[in-house]
């Protein structure tokens, strides 16, 4: 099982800063989903920047989300 997410901070780009419940900070593009189904909605900056940690991952007003296992995994880890 993949580290859960504790912290999240929208940047530039449609990016995330997540920090893990492993002490790992790492950085996720969300971009390339942004043009996909529910995801659309992400596109609007001032929107993107709404996201909050839940249960390990993260999540938007609307219920966009991305599971743990996927931000991990598809994230790069920040140096």
């Amino acid at each position: 099982m993949n580290p859960r997410v504790i912290t999240v901070e929208a940047t530039n780009n449609h990016f995330l800063k997540l920090s893990f419940d492993n002490d790992e900070i790492k950085l996720f593009d969300a971009s390339p989903f942004l043009d996909k189904g529910i995801f659309k909605e992400l596109q609007d900056y001032n929107y993107f920047k709404q996201v909050s940690v839940a249960f390990g991952s993260v999540e938007w007003p609307n219920e966009q989300d991305f599971s743990y296992d996927t931000l991990y995994l598809l994230s790069k880890t920040l140096a």
